[in-house]
């Protein structure tokens, strides 16, 4: 692990690991459950798991504010709430690296330019891509929206089953968490946040 210092904040750069480590980590793992990872069902595990995983978290390496340098002012002043519902999400729990598996809710009031509305979806997917919490996603994803398309409000509403209390500890199967961030208007306005919410409750 490397130290250094940027803008006078101390960061923490780790040194890469190589697939071939993380392959090798995998199989301790495999041995540590009581599995042999020198039989044929389980030869090729690690090599895949180490691929998977590059695909669970590839958020880490992508810039969410990236997406949404692209705007568009042709709308002719266009102000009022752009919603977009059911935004899947997949993701994974920081404390057991299971699965949370659900649906945002993303909105925004735009301030003279509107964001194509795949930016919106790709912010999420590039969040939800790393190790969470389902209230830092939340926020993450309506702060980069708030801040990126510098808009009057933004609204982030989730919806998400924690497979780290579905399928281990308690176990309550039926159990979903839901998580809201409100900024700018959509804070200020209860008018505008009811809107939001009554829109994300209809089918």
């Amino acid at each position: 692990m490397k130290i250094v210092k940027s803008n006078d904040k101390i960061i923490e750069k780790f040194d890469k690991i190589s697939d071939k480590e993380a392959e090798e980590a995998l199989r301790t793992i495999l041995k540590w459950i009581g599995e042999d990872p020198s039989r044929e069902g389980l030869l090729e595990t690690p090599r895949r798991v180490t691929k998977a995983f590059k695909e669970y978290f590839k958020g880490y390496n992508q810039d969410p504010s990236s997406e949404l340098k692209k705007t568009f002012g042709d709308v002719e002043g266009y102000d009022d709430m752009v919603l977009q519902k059911n935004i899947s999400i997949q993701s994974h729990c920081e404390h057991h690296m299971a699965p949370i598996i659900g649906v945002a809710h993303v909105a925004y009031i735009p301030n003279k330019k509107v964001v194509g509305l795949s930016k919106l979806a790709r912010t999420v997917e590039v969040f939800s891509k790393r190790l969470q919490t389902q209230e830092r996603l939340t926020m993450q994803i309506a702060k980069t929206l708030m801040t990126g398309l510098d808009a009057k409000g933004v609204a982030v509403t989730i919806d998400a089953t924690h497979q780290c209390m579905t399928m281990r500890g308690i176990k309550k199967e039926k159990a979903t968490t839901v998580t809201n961030y409100f900024l700018g208007k959509f804070k200020d306005d209860l008018g505008i946040q009811n809107r939001f919410l009554k829109f994300i409750s209809e089918n």
